[in-house]
């Protein structure tokens, strides 16, 4: 089934035996870390971190998020992380905590040929600016929340299809469906031209469930839940 995708995985985590491990599928093709994922990890020395993972994964892209609240810091840090390798793309979030933009930081770093990911992207202005923001000669990657739209109520998929049209005015630039919360979610990114979707290790082991028989899978579950309570002693 991954052979016939168009879309880019990228998969998403910071525990280096999961990276590692999917680092050996060769449908995955790059990663994506944010220091929430890190600290999840028990991830204390970021440098240390990150250079260990580029050592062990030197030839695909992997994006490592700048932490700081002040975009003159978050310049010094990204011009830091950027200078790991030719592979890195520095993630930098789409505002600071007090909702202050940050597109003059992502034109500056963008124009200095810094690959960005623009990250926590949740709406279609978000991305217009965004768009507006990055030089067309730099790669870049436009990260949207699918997911978090989701959790709302809100269907992401007409959102992600108004980007994917905003994202034609810079050839340069790729978009990210982020945080999807099931499967269907890269079937979904797909089927609309969607360029990446960055997948977590849970969902990525469910890949070999695509066209799986609905009726073997019922079975499955029967199976599942008898076991279940055999192994438990229930008794009534």
């Amino acid at each position: 089934m991954t052979r016939d995708l168009k879309i880019k995985i990228f998969a998403d985590g910071a525990d280096k035996k999961g990276m590692l491990e999917m680092y050996d599928r060769p449908y995955i093709k790059g990663f994506t870390t944010n220091p929430t994922l890190m600290r999840k990890a028990g991830i204390s020395d970021y440098r240390a971190f990150a250079r260990d993972i580029l050592e062990a994964i030197p030839d695909r892209p992997i994006s490592f998020e700048v932490f700081s609240d002040e975009f003159d810091e978050m310049e010094r840090q990204g011009m830091e992380i950027a200078g790991w390798g030719e592979k890195v793309y520095v993630k930098i979030p789409v505002t600071n905590t007090r909702q202050e933009p940050a597109f003059q930081l992502i034109n500056r770093l963008s124009k200095r040929g810094v690959k960005l990911n623009i990250t926590a992207i949740l709406t279609l202005e978000q991305v217009r600016e965004v768009v507006a923001s990055l030089a067309d000669h730099t790669p870049s990657y436009v990260s949207v929340f699918a997911g978090r739209i989701a959790d709302t109520g809100r269907d992401p998929l007409p959102l992600m299809t108004a980007a994917l049209e905003l994202l034609k005015l810079n050839p340069a630039a790729e978009l990210i469906w982020a945080s999807p919360r099931e499967l269907l979610n890269i079937l979904q990114a797909e089927a609309i031209g969607c360029h990446i979707i960055t997948v977590t290790n849970d969902i990525l082991k469910k890949l070999d469930l695509v066209g799986y028989d609905l009726a073997s899978y019922s079975l499955d579950t029967v199976k599942m839940f008898y076991n279940d309570a055999k192994q438990a002693g229930y008794t009534l």
